[in-house]
């Protein structure tokens, strides 16, 4: 399906963003795995046995740290190639309630899982269009449930995660004209290292409202967003797709 194509995931070392790298390499795309935890993301290359992959430590709340993954791309696979698949799926939690949180809890959140995502697709797209790629390529990005209705000790992460929708909705008004799409994935509760944070009795109260009852699988979304890169979804771009199990209809 992605033969000769190759893909950039951000947070690839763990949780939902190692899903995607193994099921896009199983598709037989070229993987630039990136994480500031290179050790994670040098696990995640480990666990794929085809194609040819990269590890690569990147920090995405910092352009610098960004342009030199994207410079590795031409060292690796040479100057006429390009990474027309991205998936933004680095992201942190800082967890407090509003009247107690810290500026610079606030901000690291905004940081990497906005400021991070606009710079990892800003560049995405300028190395697109300047490729002239006939193809065009496709971008997904991570929102979330809590962007939706709001998140009790969330405001950081909430207001990032809503940040995120505004951004892939202009992003691919911007560049439907280029053939580059631009969608997001709505997450619910997914068997991820960041939820097993989330308190035992909150989670319960969680799948109550979740009409399949249960929690989600790194997989399960991972499938979802091959889908949105892939050329099956061509007439697809701005979209939100919740993958949460009904939660919050």
């Amino acid at each position: 399906m992605f033969a000769n194509r190759i893909a950039i995931v951000t947070g690839g070392g763990s949780g939902i963003g190692r899903a995607v790298c193994k099921l896009l390499a199983k598709e037989n795309a070229s993987i630039i795995v990136a994480d500031r935890n290179v050790k994670g993301a040098q696990e995640t290359i480990a666990s794929m046995t085809e194609g040819q992959h990269v590890a690569v430590e990147v920090d995405v709340a910092k352009l610098d740290s960004v342009k030199s993954m994207f410079e590795l791309v031409n060292k690796t696979y040479g100057s006429e190639e390009v990474a027309t698949l991205l998936v933004n799926s680095a992201g942190i939690t800082k967890d407090g309630w509003v009247i107690d949180m810290k500026p610079e809890d606030f901000d690291q959140v905004l940081d990497v899982s906005l400021k991070g995502t606009f710079y990892t697709t800003q560049l995405a797209c300028k190395t697109m269009i300047d490729k002239k790629k006939s193809d065009g390529g496709s971008i997904v990005n991570f929102s979330s449930v809590s962007a939706k209705i709001g998140n009790m000790g969330q405001a950081n992460y909430a207001a990032a995660k809503a940040g995120v929708e505004g951004l892939t909705r202009t992003v691919a008004r911007e560049m439907g004209k280029y053939n580059i799409r631009c969608n997001a994935v709505i997450p619910g509760f997914i068997e991820t290292p960041m939820v097993e944070t989330v308190p035992e009795h909150i989670m319960q109260g969680m799948l109550f409202l979740t009409p399949l009852g249960r929690k989600g699988q790194p997989e399960e979304v991972a499938n979802v967003i091959k889908f949105l890169l892939s050329k099956e979804s061509s007439y697809i771009t701005g979209a939100m797709l919740q993958v949460s199990g009904g939660l919050f209809l």
